[in-house]
């Protein structure tokens, strides 16, 4: 048997821990310093703009609403919805593409006055769900019956089953590929190892269910959010039209690809192992290692294609970068997947495979540091952004994962240089044999009775240590059940004597543990990364959150101009007062009053009188008596607005002694 760990190298493989600190510190670094001058990029759509404005008044009914975005986003019939009122669609259905990712929707003839609704669900380019609402209004602000569906795009029921069949992609893909490749590149041998050829089956088979999933899921994920709709084939016809269903159909393809791989890979090149077929082997080798490396970059291309890289600036060095930064993580975390199975499962690892793998796994992290640096700049772009949004805390949590794990693999490292500097020149299985022979030898017993029944006795209750049945003098084969149970029980024999070998050796047992705690860590590694592919990046959340203070702003920057009909019932009784609040926010404004006819010119009134109330806070009526200083036009200084709210301002008109009629106007102040 050869060893787990290598028995050379000892010095230089401990010299890389402190260098792989080193390399990671200077990366953190330099991580500091893009962060702290990155620009500004666009990657997950946010609403930017709209016209009508979010809480507008508008005079008449615009023909049209537009909704700008930050970036260029996926937009059916049927997006956006304008809800009246009363709740019903004031929208004909039909969307339009303006340019400059600005979407109109047209709005039908003859809306009422109130206020109306606007609810849009589209997909962003890096193929995100981002759905939203906002209100402006005809006239004046009314009350609204409009409901929108509480789920969130993206969430519910189909939500969750997304998420679940994605992070199983992940890991369905960091198997395959990644337990491939240290069989193929570090453990040769492993290929005919059935617990390996298991894993990466499995994985195989895991990747293939969950991209059927995702496939059929995307169009209630992405649209109505009801699990049923996942079998609607025409909807499926229009999700294999997008960017997003490409990418899962190309996946589907490769994975044929890699069936073909993973067959030939645990077929024809493990039953190539006899002396006379070494060059045809090496042949083999190098066209799996072509095939499969295809294969591989073809898969998380994927990825690159209909996600986050795939949008914003430097999409071109983005996505070859994110193919990386997949690769990376696959030739390490799945490698280390099947290191687990061997250090289980077997035996007998040879000396080579770890040191090989040691060589993948550094150069493995340094791969992931160098491309993490560049994603994190291009998806954060500022410290605030890294501390101050869900995905820069993600990302934080994810960094400090990685670092446990780099941590968690220089424990395992030292175990290895322990195994190898104390075997003294035997391997440490041969020693760990030769202590269980030993124990054996102190517990052994004469075994007076048959073989077969001494089988059945150390078989049943363990009792019996020794385990050589070659001398048995009884002969079982003309009883073919007694010759298939005795062949069971040696089976299970031999498997207890290889465990009782394992587990002889102290350093192996303290090497199992700890990179079974790597693969632990690297269980919950994987569902953060997963959940950062479905966040919103936390430059685009500032940039949205920045949008939606300046339309704020400027709703509270004013002036707010409020346009009321009225009609007192007595001669020359009708008429529009039309009123300015500057700066139209809270504090001290400056109220101007112009009354017109209904032809437009100007018309001078005995009196008028406007009132501020507050209804939700029991605030009001405030009273305020503008001074007339020309023909329609009445204005007062220092009108006090207390606090922002959905103010009722009241306007009393008289047009003669008797003929006075009060109108009524609610707005959002502040």
């Amino acid at each position: 048997m050869q060893t787990i760990a290598p028995r050379s190298r000892n010095v230089s493989r401990a010299g890389a821990a402190p260098r792989l600190w080193r390399l990671l510190l200077v990366l953190v670094a330099m991580t500091g310093a893009f962060l702290a001058g990155a620009a500004p990029a666009s990657a997950h759509a946010a609403l930017t703009g709209s016209d009508p404005k979010q809480g507008a008044v508008v005079d008449e009914a615009p023909a049209q609403v537009k909704l700008t975005f930050s970036e260029k986003v996926a937009m059916a019939d049927g997006s956006v919805r304008v809800l009246a009122p009363s709740g019903k669609r004031a929208d004909t259905g039909k969307t339009t593409d303006l340019g400059a990712n600005t979407y109109g929707v047209k709005l039908r003839k003859g809306l009422s006055d109130g206020t109306y609704t606007v609810a849009y669900q589209v997909v962003s380019a890096d193929s995100h769900p981002v759905a939203g609402a906002f209100t402006f209004s005809i006239g004046a602000p009314s009350a609204t019956k409009a409901t929108l569906p509480d789920q969130e795009a993206g969430g519910g029921l189909v939500g969750v089953l997304y998420d679940i069949a994605r992070y199983l992609s992940y890991g369905g893909f960091i198997l395959v590929v990644g337990g491939a490749a240290f069989v193929l590149g570090c453990w040769p041998r492993g290929a005919g190892v059935r617990p390996v050829q298991r894993l990466v089956t499995y994985g195989w088979v895991t990747l293939t269910g969950a991209t059927l999933a995702l496939l059929l899921l995307r169009a209630p994920y992405t649209g109505s959010g009801k699990l049923a709709d996942a079998f609607d084939m025409g909807a499926l016809g229009d999700v294999l039209n997008t960017k997003t269903g490409a990418a899962l159909v190309s996946r589907l393809l490769l994975l044929a690809a890699a069936a073909l791989f993973i067959a030939v890979l645990f077929g024809a090149y493990v039953k190539r192992d006899g002396p006379d077929e070494a060059a045809a082997k090496k042949d083999l080798t190098f066209g799996l290692a072509i095939g499969g490396t295809v294969v591989a970059i073809g898969i998380a291309a994927t990825w690159a294609m209909a996600e986050h890289a795939s949008t914003g600036i430097q999409a071109g060095v983005a996505m070859p970068v994110d193919v990386l930064h997949l690769l990376a993580v696959a030739a390490w975390l799945g490698g280390l997947a099947a290191l687990v199975v061997a250090l289980f499962r077997t035996t007998s690892v040879e000396a080579a495979a770890v040191r090989r793998f040691s060589r993948v796994a550094f150069t493995s992290v340094v791969v992931l540091a160098a491309t993490g640096l560049y994603q994190s700049w291009r998806q954060v772009g500022s410290w605030s952004a890294l501390t101050g949004t869900s995905y820069g805390q993600l990302l934080l949590v994810k960094i400090g994962l990685v670092a446990v794990l780099v941590g968690v693999a220089s424990v395992s490292r030292r175990w290895t240089g322990r195994i190898a500097s104390e075997a003294g020149g035997v391997a440490p299985e041969a020693a760990a044999a030769a202590v269980v022979e030993q124990r054996t030898a102190k517990k052994s017993v004469t075994v007076t009775a048959p073989a077969g029944e001494a089988a059945d006795t150390a078989g049943a209750g363990g009792s019996k240590d020794s385990e050589d049945y070659s001398g048995d003098s009884k002969d079982y084969s003309g009883d073919s059940e007694r010759s298939a149970q005795l062949a069971r029980q040696r089976a299970a024999m031999a498997t207890a004597r290889e465990k009782r070998i394992r587990d002889a050796d102290p350093h192996r047992s303290g090497l199992r543990r700890s990179v079974l705690t790597e693969a632990g860590v690297a269980v919950v590694l994987l569902a953060v990364t997963t959940a950062l592919t479905t966040t919103e990046p936390g430059r685009t959340q500032e940039e949205a959150a920045k949008a939606t203070a300046a339309v704020a702003e400027a709703r509270r920057s004013g002036p707010l101009t409020l346009k009321v009909p009225f009609d007192t019932g007595g001669q020359d009784g009708k008429g529009t007062v039309r009123l300015e609040l500057d700066p139209g926010r809270t504090g001290s404004n400056d109220l101007h009053v112009y009354v017109k006819r209904p032809n437009g010119s100007a018309f001078d009134i005995p009196e008028v009188k406007v009132s501020f109330t507050l209804k939700s806070k029991d605030l009001g009526p405030l009273p305020v008596t503008p001074s007339h200083i020309g023909t329609g036009h009445w204005t007062a200084s220092g009108v006090q607005i207390p606090m922002a709210g959905d103010w009722k301002i009241a306007v009393t008109v008289r047009t003669s002694d008797i003929d006075q009629v009060t109108v009524n106007k609610n707005t959002q102040i502040g």
